[in-house]
């Protein structure tokens, strides 16, 4: 059943955030970072990212820990209008738009309110299909100078929740949850959209690769395998570097 009212949606949202925080504070969390200073959970003192998470891990980053400095782009889908009461009830400013509806306008926006923080977004939202890259987040990290930080979250044990085109990732309680990130690739300001289309590409590979290393660790084997290779400063350079 679908809340048509607005007071009672950002009520609901207001009573599911008080309920993740009880759950995650039965919650282990893991974080292995590729670069220290890039990590939205701890203030600022160097440069400012654009974090990259896939729409299914949108719980977790949300209730491991507090972010201050961050602000989030959001569609302006019906779902949407919960993810926003979520994260502004977690303490997360939010601006709303999309590639299909309002996007030049959130892109304004985003870029004048979130100069001297980190952004975070989720690239295959809001229709899918899951874990594909949209060109988004090449464009915005372009146009900000925020280098993209791809990010993995995965869980020991968690349930499923559908929400249409994928499921959503909740964590069981007493789990253990694991926070990767990947080294931060820089997208060049004058890139065109034949090289953005290159970067997506770049980000998409970056964020499986990271995705695949949590999950080894929730399984217990080593977080990279031996013949996995990090993003070198020359492939953010050239994507097609090593092909």
């Amino acid at each position: 059943m679908r809340i048509r009212n607005d007071g009672l949606k950002q009520l609901a949202m207001l009573v599911a955030a008080a309920g993740m925080r009880m759950l995650f504070r039965t919650v282990r969390v893991e974080f292995q970072l590729a670069q220290s200073d890039a990590d939205p959970y701890k203030p600022i003192t160097g440069p400012t990212y654009t974090f990259c998470v896939w729409h299914d891990s949108l719980v977790m980053p949300l209730f491991v820990g507090k972010q201050p400095n961050t602000m989030a782009i959001v569609g302006q889908h019906e779902d949407g209008n919960y993810i926003a009461h979520l994260l502004r009830a977690v303490g997360l400013h939010c601006v709303r738009g999309s590639s299909s509806k309002g996007g030049a306008q959130a892109l304004r926006q985003i870029l004048e309110q979130g100069a001297s923080g980190h952004f975070v977004l989720t690239p295959d939202g809001p229709r899918g299909p899951r874990r594909e890259m949209k060109a988004g987040c090449a464009y915005l990290a372009a146009k900000s100078g925020k280098p993209v930080v791809p990010t993995a979250f995965a869980c020991n044990r968690f349930w499923s929740v559908g929400t249409g085109w994928t499921d959503m990732v909740i964590p069981g309680l007493f789990s253990k949850v694991y926070v990767l990130t990947g080294t931060p690739i820089a997208i060049p300001a004058n890139a065109n959209r034949e090289e953005l289309a290159e970067f997506t590409r770049l980000i998409e590979n970056e964020m499986q690769r990271v995705n695949d290393q949590a999950e080894r660790l929730v399984a217990g084997l080593p977080g990279n395998p031996p013949d996995e290779a990090l993003v070198t400063a020359d492939q953010q350079a050239d994507p097609l570097a090593s092909e």
